[in-house]
Parts: structure tokens; C-alpha cells; sequence
């Protein structure tokens, strides 16, 4: 029965195909369906995908790289004879680089070669191969007379246009493909270098001309870093290379080259390389990676062109429609198989289904289980990631099937419940455990976290880890950090002010602990009688931090504010003379130190110890009051410094009536007491145990450490406020408790160190020991750890490695910080010692590492062997560190010394008599070598440098001292955030591939410390959710894989843009890494409109991309098959945060696609290119916000200003244009370098003042750079902007230009060479012959859409035909047409104006907008302190369709009264509007208070002003309050300035600067100095039909812009008969004076 009613079905369906076929033959091959391509290129030439296989195994190890090379000249012969086309070469690569590999790691190292994401790395090493070229040109000069040696081509259509390009490839030098550059000269052959190696010493010059060799450089594993360096340029696959490759591996063997090899095939030299070296190279480079959208518009005000469709290039469709694809339940190639007869009437049934399927509406009845009718859809589906896929990129096609699907309540249900702890349409994605923001998530961020949770269980299954704890490991999430730790001041060094439990003038306040949980107003503090805050001021009073804390202190006491004050006094001269004897306090050396003597500090501390016990606190603090008093009133300026006779006046002055002797005799018999002199040093000695003497002046809130200003105090107290009343909620604090002391017992350090407990501005530095000891021989395998008595047997958790220059008076003394730690007792870490040296280190340093090294081996279990080490060490360092001995008598005197403190030590010295002096000086030496070379690769220590390695954290030492205490506090913090967790699971492991034998606790160590150092090098978010509470039984996606490291928890909302993403991505995750998932769907419940009217595609690279017939790699592109004739579409790209991508092939209107107009063409191309990454940053001022207006320069070494731009004031952040490359990152000449340098490292008083930072850009994640900069010494309290008032009036009185001047003198000489900035010599003809003279009017204008472009064209017509004055036009070129940019340099000649195109991308922290029209609008006010060069001044906007009928220059050269910005009230004459005059009802009224709104159309920017008062960041941070409501900013343009305007004041222009019909009436039409083309909310009138009505010259203009348009495009004239009728029509018209009847 049912076989019969299918046949029965195909019959009928066979029928009306027949039918239909037969009828609408003609019609249907008019409409048949269209389709859409996009592409997005790189700017950049191809690179060889060999050479990107060799930089991605690199990312895997180091010397995966170098075994690739190898393996590659071994097997693969240059022929290619089994390699017939592209695919054959990529499957070839792909299966050397796997051999390398892990089996899990292989199958993404095949997807990462087709995604391209190594080939910026290699565009990166072309820039360093044309600097080494131009660094040496050729006898000839055939390098350089080509600009830099490039391709002629690359050179004209690249460079000239684009200098940030700055890896332009290289072209073969005199037919060369590889060189070797040593610094001192280039070698293009072997023989030379041969010659070189045979003395390189000799040939290679100074040691500075060495070539500079970075991180990522492929630097050979039999490579000396002592030995001079030697740098091979070529490529894989040349002869050339193979020559040199083997000749310096050989030399790297031998200990004489340090052997580099950078990756780059050099234009030319394509057919040197053989066919599969060169795949990839030819071919112009698409990217995958990135969506893009065809969204359905809204044509309410119909802004279409109606020009006819352009003749252009078009481009080759390349793909055939997709059969299979569901259309209204038939599936045609099925039908297609048995009845290919009748394929036409098929095809022609098929595309009148898929014309009559679009949807855009639907009923409120058929929307309202939409959400739940998909996620059932999905579920049920074979495949439900291909399903979600499919329903959510082709929505409007397939929503009307959606509705009429019939419900199952269970998946409702689930749904429903699930949303109970979830919110609807909320979605949230974890790759194993730790949540991924969804928002920033791109293809090259997902895979490059995928393959680190790959690496990671592929090191822990190599150490025999168990699969099912590699499981666990990897889905721990490591804890936020919290700065809980607080430091334990208390002492009798802390001097309080005053005690609220105690003293009279707080016995009126309440003592009830539990009124603390009261609720009071914001701002206002609990006035409990109870030390509950304890704010201790840790300060030196001799400087003006110092007091300037002291007088806060006293006003807030003054003010009885509800706080505990006290201070710890500190000799900041004392301290230093502390740490440069080591942090040992010599008494000898101190009594006679004539600094010590005169220190201002030291005295001021023992008057105020002396004040305070005779005369009470009070009276002491007012001496300090006293002194700072008399500082400031004899001081010309309040910075300068203390001086004796403040100190003496001060005491003098301060009440002391009780006194039995006159001040002046106590004040000589003080300076002579010892006591008080004992008391002062004990106090500093004190404040430097604690270590945060660094820190200067300081505030210990409860023991937290915080920034000695006002405003941290309040912002300290306030962060305490919820953990003191949660304590008391819970009743773990009463009326009796101690605060301090419970707070301080609980989590309390004794000592604090900056560098450890990092304040989140510098990032500390991991690395994988895992890795080191997995790639081979590691010196980690010799290592013998010491360990505190009776705990050898212990499993340590903590292990502190501490590299060591045995040389070094530093290095010793962190090696005896180390044996006091372990003497100090510590029951969790281990210590071992990593000793490197000089290479001019004599015996008695060789033999003290070899001492270690048997002390640690044989007798570690000793109870007194740290005694043992202590005491050697405090021997070696007096006889020979600090005193030099010589050699013949320091050897035999050193070993003789290790027998005798061994035996006192109860040590056998056996083992040192038979190994000592058989010790090699040659062998140490090499084992020396051997740990530094350790300690650069694997883990960036520079030789000399001291460091100590806690289970992978490495903390190199600055000029601090480093004490055991710190030791102490190292193993603590990390300890508690990120090893206990660790150490948890490792201990439950149950180790079934180990020898038993093996298992000691020294294994299990190790293990804890390999496993916690690779973990803590993940790069990803410590934020986790708990996805295991959701139901999944009916309305989630669930795939088991037991087998797999990787697992993905999501919720995802189908329909909706992110869903749209996420299905891609997770459908890339399921092919290549096999995880196991859990998807719950989350859709919303109850919809008012289609939660999708879009059509989207995320291109992700397919091994289809390789052509299996040539050699040409075609890349990934984005395919819309089969898209709605009959709407508008409007285009969008969704591409990764750090793009800048723009249309450069686009014959038609990507604002306005209406595919009915293709005509024959099939399919819609368009061509995006990736004009250049962003480079994003956030800069800080140490102890202040961010630094406003300071400006950055970027550049490369031989350029070092191609982009300047100026930092925010929100959060710091700026952002400049950058290609892959290296790059230098300075403060611009002027003020910024005057006042500032950047400050690198830590805050450990060690870090460097440095003026510049290198930057590299090698891949296509751009990059985050976080900058701190410091003032200058005596430039602390200048200002960094001056206002333009206070300027001109120092610019009088100095008679000279100041800072605002010199900045734009150093900006202009930049803006004539900024990217598209365009002044032809036509142009400068044109002024020369008088036509074009004065300032320069700069307008500045946004247009999007071929209609809009129109517009602009007839806008620019207009300002020029009514000025005589230069113009200058900037466009934002984020939207512009191909076309548009093709036209505009001609009609820049053509009319003499100078424009430029500049951009600016969307910061991330800014909230987005997703509506194009809205993006548009924030862009023409968000930006504009930003988006400029800073040397320009003023400029006007004027919207894209207006037409100006007045000079602009008066408008440019008006007295806005020192306002930022200018706009022209909305006119009011209009009556027929007035019920949409919005801003005279309602919040605007009561908002504005009588200001008027003013329209966005036209306003004039003072960007000098504007940036002056940070009008931007006023802006942006309205704008990031309002703009989270939807319901706000409904014209976002118009109404941010208007709202914002209390704050960031706007000057109104006369009204007849800008007139629109909509809103202004006729009467005032004639006397309007430009005309806007508003939009009628009444009448909706077309933009076209009422630009010809209402702007009599309008007409005239569009002609004119259209003819030359056309004259430079090629192409004909729309209709010109008609054109010129029309023209006719409307100058008859205006002869009749229209206006003028009008205004009558």
C-alpha cells in the first residue's frame, strides 16, 4: 500500500513538473535562481605552503621544525614525479609533517596548512630578508635600484600605495635564491661561507654587527648562542639551501655557528624550488575564517540607485548548485536520478519553489513555538550540527517548513525548565571547562585552543599519565586570582593616630558589630565604635609623598572619619644602603656612613618616636604636619624637597610646654643619643623585611597593599566593606573579635614582594618544563634536589629551580637565600640549582658547582648538609667574590675547605677526595655551557642573569633583594593557585605503566611539576559554568567520545547570530579534534518577530580549495546558492576583532543587491581584501590613570613613523594599522617623549627606562600590547595636555611655538605620506594658476551604497563650485564601492581637491552595534579625536547628501566661542511636522532644559578643543551607557551628541546653514547655505525623486558627476537623451524662480 501511494506521489509530481515545465519555460529561465560569491584575500603575495608546514610544526616543538627540513631533503626528491597537482603536493606535505606527529595532533596540523594561519610568520621573515638585502646592496646595484630589490609589479601596485606593507617579498638577488648574512657581510655561496667558518672571528667584525635573532627564529639544537650567528635566507626545495644547510649543520655541530634559518623564497625563484615547493606561492592567498551575511532590508525610504548595473570583470563561477539541498521536502537530485528525462521541468519546478520560499514574515500564532519546532528539528536530525547549520544560515527559506512542524511537548518542556537556570537565548560555549567568549571567538583563536589541549595530553600521555586523569587534568579550571594576601605589619614599629575602641571623641558612637550590615547611602561609611578598618601608611617622611599622606591622615582624623590610622616611618637612604650590602645589616659599616649620619629621614624618625613617647601621638603627628607646613611655605614650588631647618623649626614649633629643657637643647641631645638613632634604623630594617620599601609611599588597608592617594584609600575601604560584612553575617566576627588579627592570621605574608604578587599590569611568564625534558637529553634529568631536614622522602609539590651565575655576588646570594629557606623549614618544595657561568669563570667557581652537585647526590638525606652548603657558600663568597685570590693558591686552599667543613658537618669527605680533584676543567665547563644554553632556549634566561623557576614560573631577579622569606611567599601563592589542584589528582592517579620500582616520591615530583608548569602556559579564560545542572535528554546535542582530550560543553540559541556562528565552528571541531560534546539548545521561548532575517555562511577551508588538475591553490570563498530575486539584500562581513577588510572587486552595490537586475549573469562576485591588522593596546600610568592624549608612533627600524595615534582615556586604549612584520612602538617626538619613557618589567625598583618597545606581528590574531609609562624625574607633576588658552599665553610670554605647535609639526610631515592621501600634480598646477588659494577647508563625509556614493560625488561638486579655497575631503573607507575608489583619484585631478581614506576599527570593549545603518551613524561621532592625524585642527562634516550652496569657508573660519563642536538646530517653522518633533515632549524636553536639538546633517569639529577636554571619552562613555538599551539613541548619530551636550557643550550655527523640506518651511528655502536630503517620516518620498524636486541644481550636478563617472569607468551613459531632457525640464523650471514664489 505504501509503495503504491509513493508511486503514485512521483507521479503526480512528475506531472506537475511536465506541466509546469511546459508553461513557464521562458519565465522561469528569466527568473532563474541567483547566486552570491565573496572572497577575502591578503594584501600580500602567496607563500609556499612547505614552508607554512615547517613554521606550524615549530609551534609543536622546536625541533620539529628542524626534523621536518631533514626529513623532507631525505625522502623527497626534487622531481615531483608522483605529484600531478596541488592536492597531490598538500597531501604529500600533510603526510611528512604527520609522521612527525602524535596521531590526535595530525589531522589539525592538515586543517591549520589549509586555513593559510602560517603564512603571516612568513611574510614576517620576508621583511627581515629585505633588511638584510638592503643592509649589503650588490656591486651591481640590482637590488638596490629596484626600491628595495621587489618584484616591479608588487612595487607599483603595493609599495607605492601602502608602506605599512613592509613584507613585500624580496626579489632573487642577481638570480640568487639563498644567502647566508653573518652581520658583517652576505655569502651566496657555499664556498665563501666555507671560507668564512674557517675564521669567523676574524671576517665577522665587531661582535655588535651580529645580526639580531628573535623568539620565534628557527635557531638549529646543535647551535652554540656563544658562538657567532649565522642567518640562512631560502626556501625548502633549492638547491641553494640543501648546499647551505648541510655546511651549517655540520659548523652547528662543531660549536662555531649559532645556525638560524628564516623561511622565504624570494620573487623569482618559484621554479628553483621544485612543484610542490612552489604550491601556494603563485596564487593570490584567500582566507577562510570569517561569515558573511546577506541580510533582508528595510526599503521603507526606498535609497536605491536606479543607474543601470555596471559592465565590469566577471569572474568565472566556479560551482555548481548544491542538489541535495532540501527544497519544500523535495529532495531533487534523488529525482533527478530516475527521472533524467525531464531534467528541464524538473530544474524550472525547483526554482519556482525556491522563489516562492523566502519569508520575512510570518503570523504571531506561527511564531509563537518557532524556537522549540527548530531545536526539535535539530535533535532529531541525523546529523543535528549539519541540520543547525543548514536551518539557521538559510533561515528565510526554510522558517515557513519550520512553522508547520508539528511540536513534541517533551523537548518544550525541557526547554522550558532549562530556561529556569538559564535565561532564554542565552548562549555560552567551554572547550574543556573554561568558557570561551562567544562574541570574540573566530576559527584561528578556536583552533589554536583545541591544539593546545592536544599538546597538553599528548606531553602527559608521554609521561605515562593515565587517559582518564589527562581527562580530569584538562577539564580543571584554574581559580581566578585573588589579592587576598595581606601583608603582616604588625609590630612596634606601626605608630597609630588613634584607636575608635578607646579614645573619648568616638565614645558617643554605637559598638553594635551588626549595624555594619545596615544599609546607608552610597559614599557614606558605618560609624561603628570598632577597629574594623586599619589603615597603615608605610612612608618616608623626609619626601613629599611622604607628608603629603601625612596631612590626609591628619584631615581625615580631623573630620572623625571612621578609620584606624597609623604609619610605619622608613629611611628610604638607609634601606638602599641595606640592599647594597645584600640585605645585611652591618653595624660597623653603618657608625661611620656620613649618609647615615646626615640622613633628614633617620632624624625625622627619632623626633617623632621621641614626640610621641613624651607627648602622645597626637602631638607627633603634628610635628610631621609641622614640617611639610614649613616645606611648602618656603618653597617656591610644592615639590621641592625637605631641608634641616623645616626639621628643626618644625620640632621647635610643635607644643612641647611639658618639656623640662628647651627645644633647641633637646633637639642637640637627640642627635647624639643612640637610642632613638637604634629605633630609627630598626623601623626601616623593619619596612624593608616586609619589602615594601619599593613601593615608596604605600597604604597596608588591613594588610592589602594599595596606592598611598586618597582616592584609594575610600576605593580600599569600600573593598573591604563586603568581606568584613560577611564575616559578621556569618558570625565569624562579633563585637570581641580582632579584626586585624583574625584578618592577618588568616592570610597573612610576612614579607611582600611586587614581582610575585603581580598586580595584574605585567603578565608573568611561564614555560613548559614538560616540554624541555620531552624533547630529549635535558639537563632537568641531572638535576638532585636539596630539600629541608627529614622531608627527602616527602612528594614535594613545589619545586623551586634556581638558576644561578656562580660568578656572580648576586647568584651566591640567592643561592644562600635558597639553603635558609630550605634551613627555615618548609614541608611542600624542593630546591635545585641550575648553575651556569661566565666563560672566564676560574676553577674554584667550577668546583663549587661540582661540590653541589656531589653534596646533592650522596648526601641530601644528611641532617646537616644545608649547614654543610651554607657554609661553603659564605666561604666562597668572602674569599673569592668579594676578594680576588690567586689562582694556584685559591684551588687546593677551596677543596681543602670542602674536606674540612664536610667532616665538621658530619659528612664523609670520601666522595670530595676521590671526585674533586679528578674533576675536568673541560667537562665542567662544557656542563656549564650546556645549563646556559638550557636556560636562553628553553625557559628566555639570558646568560648572567639570575633566576628562580617555581614549578614554570620563572621570576628573573632585578636589583632587589631577593630574601627566603620571598622563597617562602613564592611557594604560597603559587601553591594555592594552581598547584593544589594539581597535586589533588595526581595523587589519586593510579599508575598501572610504571615500574613500581620507579615510583618514589622524586617521580611523583617531578610528574606534579612537569604537569603544573605545561598547564599554567594555557592561554585561555579561568571563568567555568556549570553547563552539568541543564537537562539533555531531549533538547541537546550529545556525542560520547570516550577516547577524546577534548571536550565541549555549549548552550546555544539556534536562531540567532551567534547560533549562526557556532554551528560553523562546531561543525570544523567535530571533523578534525573528535571531542566529545554536550550542546543544549537554548532557543527563545515566545518570539514577536523572525529572530533571523538573514542568510549567513562561515567560509572555513575544505582540502577542495586545492586544485586536483593544476597547480593552483583557489581557496576558500563564501557560496550562497540559489538566493531571493525579488528583495534587497544588503551585504555584511563578521570577520575576526583585529581585521580590516575591504571590498576591492564589486561591479555591483553590496548596500543594495536585487539579484533581478543581474540579467544573464549567474552569480553575484565580490572581493574583499585584508587591508591591514590592528595592533590594540591599553597604557597605564604608574600610580595614576590612564595617560589622555599621549601619542604613539609606529614604525619599523629603518622608518620609524609610518602610524601615529593617541591613547583614550577609556581604559587606556589605542589602536594602529599594521601588516605582519616586526615593529617598533615609541612615543612620538614632543611632549609624550619629553615627559615620559616606557617602563618595563616589574615594580621592583630594577626596571628599565626604555623609549621604545619591538612588536611581532606573525599571524593573523593581531595582538594586545599593555603599556606603562612613567613620568620623567622632576616632570611628575606636569600636565600632558595644556589647553589651548593657557598655551597661546605661555607661546606670548616665550615668544616661541610651545608643545600644541610642535605636535603638529611632527604629525604634518607624516599626514602627506598617510595611506591614500592623493594631491596629483594637476592639482598643484591648478592652484599655481591662482585658481585654488588660503587655508584649507577640510570636510570630512561617510557613504555607503552606490546611491549614497552618488550623493557624495554631487556633494563634492558643490563645495567646490562655491569656494576658491583648497579643499581637502576624508572619507571613511570602511564602506566605499570599489568603483567609488577608482573614480575618486581622477576626479581628484580632475577638479583639484585632495582627499584621504581612514579608518578606524570597533574597539572590543565598546558595545557593538549590528545593524550596518547604525555602525554608520556611531562613525561619524564615536571617533573623531581618534580617527584623525593629530595634526589637523578643524574639520566639517557634511552629510553625503547634501548640497551646499555657500563657501565653506566661512563656515570653516567662524568663533565657535571655544566650543568642541558646532551643530545647526533643527528648524520649527515647519508646522506640519510638529507631531514629530520629538525633543519638545516628553524626556527630551526635560533633558535638554531648554537647550535646542540640533540635526547631525552638518557640524563643524574643533579637534584641538576636542580633544583638549576629552569630549571623545565623554562620548564614548554616554554612548556605553545608553547604548545597552535598545530603546535608546534612536538616531544614534544625532541624539548622543544632544544628550551629552551639558557635558560636552555645542555651539549653534545660524539657522540657514542647514535646510531640509522635512522640517523647515519654504520661506526660508532662498536663503539657505546648504540643503539636506532629510528623511520625511510623513511622506516617505524616494531620495532620488525628492532630490530632483527640491534642489533646483541638483540635476545639473548628478549629470555632470555621472558623465565623468562614466568617461573613467568605461562605461555608456544611462539614457543620456533623457538625462538631458530632464536636465532641460528643471532649468526651465528654475528660470521661473521658484524659490522666490515660494518665500512669497
Amino acid at each position: 500500500m505504501e509503495n503504491r501511494f509513493r508511486a503514485r506521489f512521483c507521479v503526480l509530481i512528475l506531472l506537475a513538473c511536465s506541466i509546469y515545465s511546459g508553461l513557464t519555460l521562458v519565465g522561469a529561465q528569466n527568473r532563474r535562481p541567483k547566486n552570491v560569491q565573496v572572497a577575502v584575500r591578503v594584501k600580500w603575495s602567496g607563500t609556499p605552503l612547505l614552508l607554512e608546514a615547517g613554521e606550524l610544526l615549530s609551534k609543536e616543538s622546536k625541533n620539529l621544525f628542524w626534523e621536518f627540513i631533514d626529513d623532507w631533503l631525505l625522502h623527497v626528491a626534487k622531481t615531483d614525479g608522483d605529484s600531478h597537482s596541488a592536492k597531490d603536493c598538500v597531501k604529500k606535505i600533510v603526510k611528512h609533517g604527520s609522521f612527525l606527529l602524535s596521531e590526535p595532533l595530525a589531522p589539525l596540523f592538515e586543517y591549520s596548512l589549509s586555513l593559510r594561519s602560517a603564512s603571516p610568520r612568513l611574510v614576517l621573515y620576508r621583511q627581515l630578508a629585505e633588511e638584510s638585502l638592503s643592509s649589503f646592496p650588490l656591486p651591481d646595484d640590482s637590488y638596490s635600484n629596484n626600491e628595495r630589490g621587489l618584484d616591479a609589479n608588487e612595487t607599483a601596485d603595493i609599495k607605492k600605495f601602502d608602506p605599512l606593507l613592509v613584507g613585500v617579498n624580496p626579489k632573487s638577488p642577481d638570480g640568487k635564491c639563498c644567502w647566508v648574512d653573518t652581520g658583517g657581510a652576505l655569502f651566496f655561496d657555499v664556498a665563501d661561507l666555507l671560507l668564512w667558518l674557517q675564521r669567523p672571528n676574524e671576517l665577522s667584525g665587531d661582535a655588535s654587527q651580529q645580526p639580531e635573532t628573535y623568539d620565534f627564529d628557527h635557531i638549529h639544537f646543535d647551535s652554540n648562542i656563544m658562538s657567532p650567528v649565522a642567518i640562512l635566507y631560502g626556501a625548502l626545495g633549492t638547491d641553494c639551501f640543501r648546499g647551505f644547510h648541510v655546511t651549517l649543520t655540520q659548523a652547528a655541530k662543531e660549536g662555531k655557528v649559532n645556525y638560524v634559518v628564516r623561511p622565504v623564497l624570494p620573487s623569482g625563484c618559484e621554479a628553483e624550488v621544485g612543484l610542490c615547493g612552489a604550491v601556494g606561492a603563485r596564487d593570490s592567498l584567500n582566507l577562510g575564517g570569517y561569515g558573511v551575511e546577506l541580510a533582508l532590508k528595510n526599503m521603507e525610504y526606498k535609497a536605491m540607485d536606479d543607474s543601470a548595473i555596471k559592465k565590469g570583470v566577471t569572474l568565472e563561477d566556479p560551482r555548481t548548485e548544491d542538489l541535495n539541498q532540501e527544497v519544500r521536502g523535495f529532495i531533487f537530485s534523488k529525482i533527478l536520478e530516475r527521472k533524467s528525462d525531464l531534467t528541464s521541468g524538473i530544474m524550472a519546478f525547483r526554482d519556482y519553489l525556491l522563489s516562492s520560499t523566502i519569508s520575512d514574515t510570518l503570523d504571531v500564532w506561527e511564531l509563537k513555538d518557532l524556537g522549540h519546532q527548530t531545536a526539535q528539528r535539530i535533535v532529531q536530525a541525523s546529523d543535528p550540527l549539519q541540520s543547525m547549520q543548514e536551518i539557521n544560515q538559510n533561515f528565510p527559506s526554510v522558517v515557513s517548513s519550520l512553522s508547520r512542524m508539528k511540536l513534541n511537548d517533551s523537548i518544550k518542556d525541557e526547554i522550558i525548565a532549562n530556561q529556569k537556570m538559564i535565561p532564554p537565548g542565552k548562549s555560552l560555549m567551554a572547550l574543556n571547562g573554561a568558557l570561551i567568549n562567544i562574541e570574540d571567538i573566530d576559527l584561528y583563536l578556536l583552533i589554536d585552543l583545541v591544539h593546545q589541549e592536544l599538546s597538553l595530553a599528548d606531553q602527559f600521555s608521554k609521561l605515562k599519565i593515565p587517559h582518564s586523569t589527562v581527562r580530569k587534568l584538562l577539564l580543571t579550571v584554574t581559580p581566578p586570582e585573588l589579592n587576598t594576601f595581606r601583608v603582616d605589619f604588625r609590630s612596634a614599629h606601626v605608630h597609630y593616630l588613634n584607636n575608635l575602641e578607646e579614645d573619648a571623641m568616638y565614645r558617643r558612637w554605637r559598638n553594635n558589630i551588626n549595624e555594619i550590615l545596615v544599609p546607608v547611602f552610597p559614599g557614606q561609611p558605618h560609624y561603628i565604635r570598632k577597629n574594623l578598618y586599619h589603615a597603615v601608611y608605610v612612608l618616608d617622611p623626609a619626601t613629599v609623598c611622604g607628608l603629603q599622606s601625612i596631612d590626609m591622615i591628619t584631615s581625615f582624623y580631623e573630620n572623625t572619619f571612621p578609620m584606624r590610622f597609623g604609619v610605619i616611618l622608613y629611611s628610604a637612604q638607609f634601606i638602599k644602603k641595606i640592599e647594597m650590602s645584600g640585605g645585611e645589616l652591618h653595624s660597623s659599616a653603618l657608625e661611620h656612613d656620613s649618609e647615615i649620619e646626615n640622613d633628614k629621614s633617620s632624624l625625622i624618625i627619632q623626633l617623632f618616636i621621641y614626640i610621641k613617647e613624651n607627648h602622645g601621638p597626637q602631638t607627633a603627628f603634628q610635628f610631621l604636619s609641622n614640617v611639610n607646613r614649613l616645606r611648602i611655605e618656603s618653597a617656591e614650588s610644592t615639590d621641592e624637597a625637605v631641608e634641616m631647618h623645616h626639621i628643626e623649626g618644625a620640632f621647635v614649633e610643635t607644643d612641647l610646654s611639658k618639656a623640662k629643657s628647651s627645644p633647641q637643647e633637646i633637639l642637640l641631645k637627640l642627635k647624639k643619643e643612640q637610642t632613638f638613632k637604634e629605633m630609627s634604623q630598626e623601623s626601616s630594617l623593619s619596612v624593608f623585611k616586609l619589602g615594601v620599601g619599593t613601593l615608596q609611599c604605600c597604604l597596608l588597608m588591613n594588610g592589602l597593599v594599595f596606592d598611598s592617594s586618597e582616592e584609594a584609600l575610600i576605593n580600599a575601604m569600600s573593598d573591604e566593606l563586603p568581606r568584613i560584612q560577611e564575616q559578621v553575617y556569618y558570625g565569624h566576627i562579633n563585637s570581641r573579635t580582632d579584626v586585624l588579627d583574625k584578618f592577618l592570621s588568616e592570610n597573612g605574608i610576612s614579607r611582600y614582594n611586587p614581582q610575585i604578587l603581580a598586580d595584574g599590569k605585567v603578565k608573568r611568564r611561564f614555560v613548559s618544563l614538560a616540554s624541555s625534558i620531552l624533547g630529549g637529553d635535558s639537563v632537568l634529568n641531572e638535576i638532585n634536589y636539596l630539600h629541608s631536614p627529614e622531608t627527602v622522602d616527602d612528594v614535594k609539590a613545589v619545586t623551586h629551580l634556581l638558576a644561578v651565575d656562580v660568578t656572580s655576588k648576586k647568584g651566591i646570594k640567592l643561592l644562600r637565600e635558597g639553603i635558609h629557606y630550605l634551613i627555615g623549614g618548609t614541608q611542600g618544595a624542593r630546591v635545585g640549582v641550575l648553575f651556569s657561568a661566565s666563560q672566564t669563570a676560574d676553577l674554584p667557581s667550577l668546583l663549587l658547582t661540582k661540590t653541589f652537585e656531589i653534596t646533592a647526590a650522596s648526601y641530601s638525606h644528611k641532617k646537616k648538609v644545608l649547614d654543610f652548603l651554607d657554609q661553603l657558600c659564605s666561604f666562597y663568597e668572602h674569599k673569592y667574590i668579594l676578594r680576588s685570590t690567586t689562582a694556584a693558591e685559591s684551588n687546593q686552599e677551596f677543596i681543602d675547605k670542602v674536606y674540612e667543613l664536610a667532616e665538621a658537618n658530619e659528612l664523609f669527605s670520601k666522595a670530595y677526595k676521590f671526585l674533586l680533584p679528578e674533576a675536568s676543567d673541560l667537562k665542567l665547563r662544557e656542563h656549564l655551557n650546556k645549563v646556559s644554553q638550557f636556560l636562553y632556549r628553553q625557559l628566555g634566561i639570558p646568560s648572567g642573569v639570575n633566576a628562580i623557576i617555581t614549578n614554570g614560573r620563572v621570576t628573573p631577579l632585578g636589583a632587589s633583594v631577593f630574601l627566603s622569606d620571598d622563597l617562602h611567599l613564592l611557594e604560597s601563592v603559587e601553591f594555592k593557585h594552581r598547584i593544589n589542584h594539581i597535586v589533588e589528582i595526581i595523587e589519586e592517579v593510579n599508575w598501572q605503566d610504571v615500574d613500581p620500582d620507579m615510583l618514589t616520591s622524586k617521580y611523583i615530583s617531578d610528574v606534579i611539576m612537569f604537569v603544573s608548569s605545561s598547564m599554567a602556559t594555557r592561554d585561555r579564560s579561568t571563568e567555568s559554568a556549570r553547563f552539568e545542572i541543564l537537562n539533555a535528554e531531549y533538547s541537546a546535542v550529545v556525542v560520547n567520545n570516550e577516547n577524546s582530550s577534548i571536550h565541549i560543553d555549549a548552550v546555544v540559541d539556534p536562531l540567532s547570530p551567534s547560533g549562526q556562528k557556532l554551528s560553523s565552528l562546531l561543525r570544523v571541531l567535530a571533523k578534525y579534534a573528535h571531542p566529545s560534546m554536550r550542546i543544549v539548545l537554548n532557543p527563545l521561548s515566545s518570539l514577536g518577530d523572525l529572530p533571523l532575517k538573514n542568510y549567513y555562511r562561515y567560509v572555513v577551508p575544505t582540502m577542495d580549495d586545492f586544485s586536483s588538475t593544476d597547480y593552483t591553490v583557489n581557496g576558500p570563498k563564501a557560496f550562497f546558492a540559489n538566493m531571493p530575486l525579488s528583495k534587497t539584500l544588503t551585504m555584511n562581513l563578521d570577520v575576526p576583532e583585529p581585521w580590516l577588510v575591504e571590498p576591492v572587486i564589486a561591479i555591483h552595490d553590496l548596500d543594495n543587491i536585487f539579484l533581478e537586475n543581474l540579467g544573464d549573469t549567474r552569480t553575484l562576485q565580490a572581493v574583499f581584501e585584508l587591508e591591514a591588522l590592528v595592533l590594540t593596546g591599553h597604557c597605564a600610568e604608574k600610580d595614576h590613570g590612564p595617560p589622555r592624549g599621549l601619542q604613539l608612533i609606529l614604525g619599523t627600524k629603518n622608518t620609524p613613523h609610518l602610524v601615529d595615534t593617541i591613547v583614550m582615556a577609556n581604559l587606556g586604549y589605542w589602536q594602529m594599522k599594521v601588516h605582519p612584520g616586526v615593529w617598533y612602538l615609541q612615543l612620538a617626538p614632543g611632549r609624550s617623549s619629553e615627559l615620559y619613557f616606557f617602563r618595563d618589567g616589574v615594580n621592583d625598583g630594577s626596571q628599565e627606562k626604555s623609549l621604545s618597545k619591538r612588536i611581532a606581528i606573525n599571524d593573523l590574531r593581531g595582538n594586545v600590547v599593555h603599556l606603562e609609562v612613567v613620568k620623567k624625574k622632576g616632570k611628575e607633576h606636569e600636565k600632558l595636555l595644556i589647553s589651548s588658552d593657557v598655551d597661546n599665553q605661555s607661546k606670548d610670554k616665550r615668544g616661541h611655538s610651545s608643545w600644541n605647535s610642535k605636535i603638529f609639526e611632527w604629525a604634518s610631515s607624516f599626514i602627506g605620506g598617510r595611506d591614500h592621501s592623493k594631491k596629483s600634480d594637476d592639482c598643484l598646477k591648478g592652484h599655481s594658476k591662482g585658481g585654488r588659494h588660503g587655508k584649507t577647508i577640510n570636510i570630512f563625509s561617510i557613504a555607503s551604497g552606490h546611491l549614497y556614493e552618488r550623493f557624495l560625488k554631487i556633494m563634492i561638486l558643490s563645495v567646490l563650485k562655491n569656494t576658491h579655497r583648497p579643499v581637502k575631503f576624508w572619507f571613511i573607507k570602511n564602506y566605499l564601492s570599489p568603483p567609488f575608489k577608482d573614480v575618486i583619484p581622477h576626479m581628484a585631478r580632475e577638479y583639484g581637491f585632495d582627499y584621504e581614506l581612514i579608518t578606524y576599527r570597533w574597539p572590543t570593549w565598546l558595545h557593538k552595534q549590528t545593524e550596518k545603518q547604525r555602525i554608520i551613524w556611531a562613525y561619524k561621532i564615536l571617533f573623531l579625536d581618534v580617527i584623525f592625524p593629530l595634526s589637523l585642527e578643524k574639520v566639517i562634516f557634511v552629510d553625503a547628501d547634501q548640497v551646499v550652496r555657500a563657501d565653506m569657508g566661512e563656515l570653516y573660519d567662524m568663533d565657535i566661542k571655544g566650543r568642541p563642536l558646532a551643530y545647526t538646530p533643527f528648524c520649527d517653522n515647519n508646522k506640519e511636522m510638529d507631531g514629530y518633533r520629538f525633543w519638545r515632549q516628553g524626556f527630551w524636553r526635560d533633558h535638554l532644559q531648554g537647550k535646542p536639538y540640533h540635526i547631525s546633517a552638518l557640524y563643524v569639529v574643533d579637534l584641538v578643543k576636542f580633544r583638549e577636554t576629552a569630549a571623545g571619552d565623554h562620548l564614548r562613555v554616554f554612548y556605553e551607557t545608553l547604548s545597552k538599551d535598545p530603546n535608546s539613541l534612536a538616531n544614534l548619530d544625532q541624539d548622543l551628541p544632544n544628550y551629552a551636550q551639558h557635558r560636552v557643550p555645542i555651539f549653534s550655527l545660524p539657522q540657514e546653514w542647514l535646510w531640509c523640506e522635512s522640517w523647515c518651511g519654504n520661506a526660508t528655502k532662498s536663503r539657505a547655505k546648504t540643503i539636506d536630503l532629510c528623511n520625511n517620516p510623513m511622506t516617505k518620498e524616494p531620495k532620488l525623486q525628492g532630490a530632483r524636486r527640491i534642489v533646483h541644481e541638483w540635476t545639473d550636478l548628478d549629470f555632470e558627476a555621472r558623465k565623468f563617472t562614466a568617461k573613467i569607468l568605461g562605461d555608456e551613459m544611462d539614457n543620456p537623451e533623457a538625462l538631458a531632457s530632464s536636465k532641460k525640464k528643471v532649468n526651465d523650471s528654475s528660470s521661473e524662480d521658484m524659490e522666490s514664489k515660494a518665500e512669497l
